[in-house]
């Protein structure tokens, strides 16, 4: 193949534009593409041989210029906003490999779960689910794109970010999920995990992770969350592509963070009401809903209060991956977070007060049942304390009639007695 007939190189490879070029007089063992190639040309991943089919966590995303039998692929420095750069090298084994299933299968599942909307130079739009047809679209220098995964499988997010030139760490974390909301700065990318929430009997959180680059924009998530009912959506994706891919994700995080303020208000309608059933009946239902809002209260706070940090580090002007007009909507979305966090400690002191109430109002109940049980002990005392003076043996005089008339006065003055005793009782509320 000549050099002029090779695809355009995708953007790991463009990323590394000065690396070493492989001699013409290549390594026996080496591909035919490879040793033919003259110095300084980006040779694409060959169809066959030792490179072919590689795996994400073994190469990279893609067979560098210098890759062959014996080679090092070349390290990719990730810096996290706070903490020292390092270096990543590619260790063969981490990461997702990619998959050797049949091209049909991966193109249908592509098809139910891959999203790309494209702006090309020329200014046409394009929206596309096609492997293929994605990585000409990364090839195309000039071009912007959203690449959206809907509870994708871990095959085509290892397509996915071959075609995209992610690093395997990056593509790992796609794929298994499960990470706490981060920004983290690996290349020429920027991974930023976010979560959408949503609250009925209990809080459902839905795991987004971003991939922003200057060329394009990565999203990842579950069904939990559909991008396209974003508001900054309802004109198409094409107008926020014009903007640049930071625009796009600020849309998207924009919208997301709105959504927050609904189940906030939810929250907070709920405790009210919780704080009045317990102060009118202290049941188990009620302290059962108080512990789950409690519960949802501290899977927010997992959610919202790494997100702070996020987008902190997102509005620092030295994060060249948003443009300087785009920090301050970044801002405006660090002030909200800000506000919502306010919201949620103040929700938490409200849940433990309630908390709070319903345990006084057991011991209350618990003290008003001594009383009563304290008056009832009276009124019997007294009882017994007079009937014992004359005994059982009286018992059977006095239903035969022999009995004189004093037995009866002692008894009607017991019975009178114990009558006032009761009233005293019942009017300081005793029993």
């Amino acid at each position: 193949m000549d050099a002029t007939e090779r695809p355009s190189p995708s953007p790991s490879e463009r990323g590394t534009a000065g690396a070493t070029a492989p001699s013409p007089e290549a390594a026996p063992g080496s591909p035919p593409d490879v040793a033919a190639a003259p110095a300084g040309t980006a040779v694409a991943p060959p169809t066959s041989g030792p490179l072919a089919r590689h795996g994400i966590g073994s190469h990279g995303g893609h067979a560098s210029a210098t890759g062959g039998p014996g080679s090092e692929a070349e390290a990719v420095v990730v810096h996290r906003p706070g903490y020292p750069a390092r270096r990543l090298e590619p260790v063969p084994g981490v990461g997702i490999e990619r998959s050797d299933l049949p091209d049909g299968v991966l193109a249908k599942e592509a098809a139910d779960h891959l999203r790309v909307w494209a702006l090309l130079p020329s200014g046409a739009s394009e929206e596309t689910s096609d492997l293929a047809r994605l990585r000409d679209l990364v090839a195309d220098a000039g071009a912007r794109l959203w690449v959206d995964l809907s509870n994708a499988t871990h095959a085509l997010v290892a397509e996915v970010a071959d075609a995209l030139g992610l690093h395997p760490l990056v593509a790992e974390d796609i794929a298994e999920r499960g990470q706490r909301p981060k920004l983290e700065i690996t290349g020429d990318e920027a991974h930023i995990v976010v979560y959408a929430i949503a609250y009925g009997d209990r809080l459902e959180t839905t795991e987004i992770d971003m991939v922003l680059a200057r060329e394009y924009l990565l999203t990842s998530h579950g069904t939990g969350w559909d991008p396209l009912e974003t508001h900054h959506l309802r004109l198409g994706a094409t107008p926020l592509l014009a903007r640049g891919s930071d625009y796009l994700a600020w849309a998207l995080i924009d919208s997301l963070v709105d959504s927050y303020y609904p189940i906030f208000d939810g929250i907070g309608v709920e405790i009210d009401g919780l704080e009045d059933q317990i102060l009118a009946t202290a049941d188990r239902e009620a302290l059962g809903r108080l512990l789950d809002v409690k519960r949802s209260l501290v899977d927010v706070r997992h959610v919202i209060s790494p997100m702070r940090e996020v987008f902190n580090q997102l509005t620092n002007r030295e994060l060249g991956l948003v443009q300087p007009e785009t920090i301050l909507y970044f801002r405006d979305v660090y002030d909200h977070i800000i506000r919502l966090s306010d919201e949620l400690d103040s929700y938490r002191e409200l849940a433990s007060g309630v908390l709070d109430v319903y345990l006084t109002t057991v011991n209350n109940n618990l003290s008003n049942i001594m009383k009563r049980l304290t008056g009832v002990t009276v009124i019997l005392a007294g009882v017994a304390a007079v009937g014992g003076i004359f005994g059982m043996s009286e018992a059977g005089a006095a239903l035969e009639g022999g009995e004189h008339s004093g037995f009866w006065l002692v008894t009607l003055a017991i019975v009178l007695g114990a009558a006032t005793v009761a009233v005293v009782l019942r009017r300081i509320d005793w029993i």
